[in-house]
């Protein structure tokens, strides 16, 4: 027999990234600003990666992915957050807290599983340039990147099941700006230990150990790039790992931080805070740290850039 107490229909209220105030509209504006960066930037990544054929290569492959998984993101999580800022106590249907953690678990896994892919691609294009064509052929390539939509998905399907199958009771205020799974199971009267424990494996398989591969990966070019004799070739991988290796540890660190610590230990404003840095802020980084560090992309806008201007001319 289940509680009179359960309810499961009722619908969920977000509370938001900030409580209401005098000063709450700074920083909406800056999460508009950030929205419109992020959309912007990614969108502009996709397109010259598409049009440029010099860019037609895995490493680019990648990163269209890559500008296409933070696109997603933002468009998942921004729009309600905004909404929040506007309209305090925003209510969430079941329905839709639901596909809000299928989908943000999604393309934030499928993210982890990718930046361990970029860093392999990196390190058989520097470790190991002859047998590059042929490690990192288009078919290839597809397989991995069907690898990790495919595991992402799986995870998510099953955290989100599992989540919403837990029953809620009393308070349906979720302490955060999006439907996330350890706000939530704060809200459920049942004993979420053992489930808890189950994330916390799972984080471990789609955390730490893909940023332990890349860590390990990035040693492993590090030292090739340090024998090299070329200086102009030692500056160009050191710039592309560095772009690399900045994004993966602003993401994974924020992550491994959120979901490897024991419950006691979160609390609603720093679990916020964190949650920007692996949700908000790398769709906005990302675009520029490929873009402004990589001479390609630049080569490849202003191209872009040269044709449009072309085009008005005549």
């Amino acid at each position: 027999m289940k509680s009179e107490n359960e309810t499961y229909s009722v619908d969920f209220v977000l509370l938001g990234f900030l409580s209401r105030t005098s000063v709450h509209m700074f920083p909406m504006a800056l999460i508009l600003l950030a929205f419109i960066a992020a959309l912007s930037g990614n969108a502009l990544l996709i397109l010259l990666i598409q049009v440029d054929s010099s860019l037609h290569i895995p490493m680019y492959f990648f990163l269209r992915q890559l500008a296409f998984m933070d696109i997603c993101q933002t468009l998942i999580i921004v729009p309600k957050m905004l909404a929040d800022f506007l309209i305090p106590g925003n209510p969430i249907s079941p329905a839709g807290c639901g596909a809000q953690i299928f989908l943000v678990l999604t393309m934030g896994v499928s993210e982890c599983l990718l930046l361990t892919v970029m860093a392999y691609d990196r390190y058989i294009a520097i470790c190991n340039p002859l047998q590059y064509p042929i490690l990192m052929s288009r078919n290839i390539c597809f397989v991995l990147s069907a690898g990790v939509w495919m595991g992402a998905s799986v995870n998510a399907l099953f955290h989100t099941v599992f989540t919403l199958s837990l029953p809620y009771c009393g308070s349906k205020e979720i302490d955060q700006f999006f439907c996330e799974i350890p706000a939530l199971l704060k809200l459920s009267c049942s004993d979420t230990s053992r489930y808890e424990a189950l994330v916390f494996v799972s984080s471990v398989v789609v955390l730490l150990i893909p940023f332990s591969l890349i860590l390990a990966t990035y040693a492993c070019i590090l030292s090739r790039v340090m024998s090299m004799k070329s200086t102009k070739g030692q500056q160009k991988a050191l710039a592309t790992c560095s772009s690399h290796l900045t994004v993966v540890v602003m993401f994974y660190g924020a992550a491994i931080f959120m979901y490897l610590r024991p419950s006691s230990y979160h609390s609603p404003e720093q679990d916020k805070i964190v949650s920007l840095f692996y949700t908000i802020v790398p769709p906005v980084l990302n675009p520029l740290i490929y873009s402004l560090r990589n001479r390609d992309v630049l080569h490849a806008l202003r191209k872009w850039i040269g044709k449009c201007r072309g085009f008005q001319q005549d």
